[in-house]
């Protein structure tokens, strides 16, 4: 059956020159959190290093603050993982051919919601009904 609408036809999945363009995208954002995982690991490995000075004593304050900050440290380093696994889940979207499709709605998710974030999985639709 075709639809009255004659102004606009109903897509139901991206092209493979947008898919393309979604890759490079995606590619690129993660390359920046590995780069930026990196950094954050070598933060991690040069704070674990300097144990000279916990040895000494009267420094539990400090102590107390460098833990804090590596906790902070240790909970970005898994949120960028998880981001990367998030981005590379997209990737294999993008070659399944089902990358921008509402898991929720079956809707087709606008581009400018993809270019913001390349690794959602539902319209803004569906992610305000979900609450």
């Amino acid at each position: 059956m075709q639809q009255e609408n004659t102004t606009q036809t109903h897509k139901t999945k991206y092209s493979d020159s947008e898919l393309n363009e979604f890759r490079e995208l995606i590619t690129e954002k993660i390359k920046i959190a590995r780069e930026e995982l990196t950094d954050l690991a070598g933060t991690l490995s040069a704070s674990n290093s300097n144990g000279d000075d916990a040895a000494i004593a009267g420094k539990t304050l400090e102590d107390g603050s460098a833990t804090m900050e590596k906790e902070q440290t240790n909970q970005l380093a898994a949120r960028q993982k998880k981001f990367i696994e998030q981005l590379e889940a997209a990737l294999m979207r993008i070659d399944n051919k089902t990358y921008g499709i509402c898991r929720t709605t079956g809707k087709l998710i606008p581009k400018e919601r993809l270019r913001a974030v390349p690794h959602t999985t539902q319209t803004m639709e569906a992610k305000l009904k979900q609450g």
